[in-house]
């Protein structure tokens, strides 16, 4: 026996328990340890001793049940055939639309099903299209256990009402509150009788002291352990032949326990009445001896189906009884809230009576007492200066700017026209190319200097008299109090119509306004005039005789009046304006703002110009009929001279004491340090020459454009058009530089030391076009980095030089030994922190680009130098190439390509096609040695990694939806913002970027 009821407890299990003999029948499970302790969490109550709860220690299983669910379940197909009640289900809570695992427990009609939740013990009416078949691997037990509290039992006969307040209150103590549960014994059903403990309360003790509960009346014992022994069949019939009350045949429809803490279906009379009768559970018809009660021969399965039929009909009795009492319940109350209403409009009513007959007592007093208020405001008003609902404040703005309108000087006109003349004779010598015909220029322009000298003194001079910041100041003070008025002015034409209108509105408020006024104080002086009169008649000393109809009976009438023209002039006074009249003000208010920005606009012209005379004045007093000063710049060309031909002295003979044979090191040693000391000392005089260069290039672009033409030894024009990139001083053979093989695979790279700091040469093999265009793509470059310097982004130039012995030019830079990121990656990788600030650094170097209308069209990963693995800058590119050329290189990191689909396609490169490569190097720095899968285009699949979400935006922006993206919007996104207390190095002095000796 003990073997078969394992066998039957594993074949059926907890997962089913409604399919067992009635939960009244105790039967003690050997297999499980009594007085053992749980802790479990309430979720859901079923009466005043019975619920369902969950124990803690399987949490963890409801959230990979839920997880497991909402990925299977949308997929699974819908059960159209026969239910098994053994079987577990996927059913669609109604409420949370979420799947979770059910049983079957009756079938209602073909379409409608009753189903319970077993992970958390509520039940809900489903149709069959939201039941889902489910894996094997989630058909294991149930996470719920349904409990009865030890001892207790519901009293027979009790009241609804007292069924549901039981069922309110065992919810209020075990719902979702962690209670400890004293194992007493289990039903066959799987039903657990403990004892419950939440703290130091008894439960059970608690829903005994409210009375929904009473303790079990048993005829041997009260201990369950005994009732064991006795014998279940009697204990059926015992069962059978008590009182059923009606609370057992209603529906079981919790409000408060859900999956997912939502609201639960309605329960059906069969899970109620397990409490006490066993379960009642109704499939079809090969299933009914499953589901039917197990009462052996005493009881016709006929008999069991008629009292199903019985109880069904009751329970559609007992839901149209609801509906009707829930009707009753709401008529009621509304009929409840009508007569509320009714009280309150009579006590209102009331009110309102006993106000009017106290108001009919003191009329008069009271229309006496309000005119004199009014009277009283009217004073106020007109003490007040009403200008603003006149526009007097626009009309008086108006003869502001009309009586002292400022107008242009004299002398501006003759000013301008000199000044253009000498502007022109300026561009005639900068672009003379031939000496005595630029002396010829320079003699004329030297003459209209003389006028534009003499014209400045007297602009000055009437400038000076005008007093211009004062009236500036008045034109600042009146549009700062009219823009308080009416706030910002609106754009519009200028016209003298609109004043026109302003005007004649103005006349007509006016007249109309006098008219009312002169209205009121007659009406008052009536009323004056009546009360001396009403004087007379109650003066008994008076002997003229005055009837009460000359005095008294025309009183009304001349409150009335009086009372009129206040309320008018008021209205008037008070009211605010209509749309016609803001439309008028407005429109003159716009005219008026524009009157005041034009004349301020000819004041700021005025001072401007007034401010480059003065400093013309200041500046051409020095430089009057006299030519700067070469002589300083020639002397430190001198010096460079005698210093560069040392320095090869120096050169040979350290070369040639390397070649003998008997050489002392010691003398080579002493020659090297001399030689450093002289390259020290040539780039510190070529350092001053560009000082030099860059005061002729100011006295060039403001005063002397002849400058290059006099004296073309200087060079001064090559200068200018390298941007002060290029000198001249300065020769490969100067410096002691050695080969870099390995990086020598294009062109030759040297690399030497200069004033400590490591530099690399890079030869461009030019001819004479080529050379040219060299030098203009590098100044575009080396402008672009001078604008910003160390916040540019971008790989330095110090120095482009060209080779007189050989058709190359020479590019000086800073070398940083394998500090790109190609050497980066392969030795010890950027950390993702590390990755985003490099790359921070780089975006700031593009947006530096291409503000300057300079596509890169060379980004890749040898190109691209991470400074401490913290600063990121862009390299340059090979000045001999154009863009095109540049672009069309496929340059590949890792197994993606960092050409742009629309360069493969044969379009012209584009600062989009830059962001592509900036894109795929940010993708490979994030994903590190992760293979990667591209679409048939060849454009990697962003989505196959898992990247912080704001770096995979990024991503997505760069490398799908470039059009729409600017390299600034890319510096400022999302995920290169620092977190608060932390900062990146944003400069190359924030870097101290330490170079490796050359023989490292």
């Amino acid at each position: 026996m003990k073997a078969q009821r394992r066998s039957r407890k594993r074949s059926v299990g907890p997962e089913w328990p409604e399919q067992a003999s009635f939960s009244g029948i105790v039967q003690m499970d050997e297999e499980v340890h009594y007085s053992k302790v749980e802790d479990v969490v309430g979720s859901h109550v079923e009466d005043a001793v019975t619920f369902w709860a969950q124990s803690i220690s399987r949490n963890k299983d409801i959230m990979k049940i839920g997880c497991s669910l909402s990925e299977v379940c949308p997929h699974a197909r819908s059960v159209f055939r026969n239910l098994d009640p053994r079987k577990i289900y996927a059913g669609l809570f109604s409420e949370d639309k979420c799947w979770y695992r059910c049983k079957v427990l009756k079938i209602i009609s073909d379409e409608k099903c009753l189903v319970r939740y077993i992970d958390y013990g509520n039940t809900e009416t489903l149709s069959r299209s939201d039941i889902a078949e489910i894996p094997l691997d989630l058909q294991f037990s149930s996470v719920a256990k349904k409990y009865r509290l030890w001892g207790l039992q519901i009293p027979s006969g009790q009241e609804v009402t007292q069924f549901d307040q039981g069922r309110v209150f065992l919810r209020s103590l075990i719902f979702e509150k962690q209670i400890k549960m004293r194992i007493k014994a289990t039903y066959q059903d799987g039903t657990v009788i403990a004892q419950a403990e939440y703290g130091s309360v008894d439960i059970g003790e608690e829903v005994a002291k409210k009375g929904f509960a009473e303790k079990c009346k048993l005829t041997s014992s009260t201990n369950i352990c005994e009732e064991k022994k006795s014998d279940p069949g009697q204990f059926v019939l015992r069962n059978l032949k008590s009182h059923i009350p009606l609370w057992e045949h209603r529906s079981n429809q919790s409000p408060f326990i859900r999956p997912k803490d939502h609201l639960s279906g309605r329960l059906s009379l069969d899970f109620k009445s397990e409490n006490d009768a066993g379960n009642h559970v109704i499939f079809p018809k090969e299933n009914s001896a499953v589901g039917g009660f197990n009462l052996g021969s005493n009881v016709s399965l006929a008999k069991i189906k008629q009292d199903q039929k019985l109880i069904e009909e009751n329970e559609k009795l007992k839901t149209e009884k609801e509906v009707l009492l829930e009707r009753y319940k709401a008529l009621e109350l509304k009929v409840e809230q009508t007569l509320q209403e009714l009280q309150q409009e009579k006590a209102t009513t009331m009110d309102l009576t006993k106000h009017l007959e106290s108001t009919l007592k003191t009329c008069v007093g009271t229309r006496m007492k309000n005119l004199a208020a009014k009277v009283e405001i009217l004073k106020e008003i007109r003490c007040v200066n009403i200008n603003v609902h006149f526009g007097n404040d626009l009309s008086d703005a108006i003869q502001v700017l009309d009586e002292d309108c400022f107008t242009l000087p004299a002398s501006l006109n003759e000013l301008e026209i000199i000044w253009a003349e000498y502007s022109l004779a300026q561009e005639k010598i900068q672009t003379c190319q031939n000496v005595n015909e630029g002396n010829i220029l320079i003699a004329k322009r030297n003459e209209v200097q003389q006028k534009l000298y003499m014209a400045v003194e007297v602009f000055i001079l009437e400038v000076d008299e005008l007093l211009l910041n004062k009236r500036l100041k008045t034109l600042q003070d009146l549009s700062a109090s009219l823009e308080a008025v009416y706030g910002q002015a609106k754009e519009g034409t200028n016209s003298e119509e609109i004043l026109k209108k302003f005007y004649d509105w103005k006349c007509n408020k006016r007249e109309e306004f006098t008219s009312v006024r002169s209205e009121t104080e007659v009406s008052l002086q009536h009323l004056v005039t009546w009360f001396q009169s009403t004087l007379k008649a109650f003066d008994l000393s008076v002997e003229e005789s005055l009837t009460s109809e000359d005095t008294i009976d025309n009183i009304d009438e001349i409150l009335e009046k009086a009372e009129s023209s206040v309320c008018k002039e008021l209205e008037i006074s008070l009211i605010v304006q209509g749309d016609a009249d803001k439309e008028i003000t407005l429109n003159t208010y716009s005219q008026v703002v524009q009157k005041i920005h034009s004349e301020e606009r000819l004041i700021a012209t005025v001072q401007s110009k007034y401010k480059d005379s003065v400093e013309f004045k200041k500046q051409i007093i020095e430089c009057l009929n006299k030519s700067p000063n070469v002589d300083h710049l020639l002397s430190i060309k001198k010096t460079l001279k005698s210093l560069k031909a040392r320095l090869r002295w120096k050169l040979v003979e350290k070369n040639n004491l390397e070649e003998s044979d008997d050489h002392d090191g010691s003398e080579i040693e002493e020659i090297k340090q001399e030689i450093t000391q002289l390259q020290n000392s040539v780039f510190q005089e070529i350092y001053h020459e560009q000082e030099e260069y860059e005061k002729l290039n100011s006295l060039v672009q403001k005063w002397f454009p002849e400058l290059p033409l006099l004296h073309p030894e200087i060079g001064l024009l090559e200068y200018m058009n390298s941007g002060g990139l290029l000198t001249m001083s300065l020769e490969r053979d100067l410096l002691d530089a050695e080969p870099m093989k390995e990086l020598s695979r294009k062109r030759p790279l040297v690399c030497s030391e200069v004033n400590g700091q490591i530099i690399l040469l890079k030869g461009y093999s030019v001819d004479v076009d080529t050379e040219a265009r060299v030098i203009q793509r590098a100044a575009a470059y080396h402008s672009a980095w001078r604008a910003a310097k160390e916040k540019s982004g971008l790989l330095p130039l110090i120095f482009l030089f060209l080779c007189k012995s050989d058709p190359m030019a020479y590019l000086m830079v800073p070398y940083y030994p394998r500090a790109n990121l190609s050497a980066i990656q392969s030795s010890m990788p950027l950390t993702l922190e590390e990755a985003l600030k490099v790359m921070k650094g780089v975006a700031q170097g593009l947006h530096t680009l291409h503000k300057a209308n300079i596509i890169h069209g060379s980004l890749h990963q040898n190109n691209v130098f991470a400074l401490n693995r913290q600063h990121g800058i862009v390299g340059d590119f090979d000045f001999t190439k154009s863009v095109s050329q540049r672009a069309s290189v496929n340059m590949m990191v890792g197994d993606l390509s960092l050409l742009s689909p629309e360069l493969k396609m044969g379009k012209p490169a584009s600062p989009s096609s830059d962001l592509y490569a900036y894109g795929c190097l940010l993708l490979w720095l994030s994903v590190q040695n992760q293979d990667f899968e591209t679409n048939e285009d060849g454009i990697p699949k962003v989505d196959q990694f898992h990247l912080d979400d704001n770096v995979k935006s990024l991503l997505c922006s760069l490398i799908y939806c470039r059009s729409s993206v600017t390299a600034e919007q890319v510096f400022n996104a999302e995920c290169f913002l620092l977190p608060k207390g932390k900062s990146t190095p944003n400069s190359e002095k924030d870097t101290e970027y330490t170079p490796k000796k050359v023989e490292e």
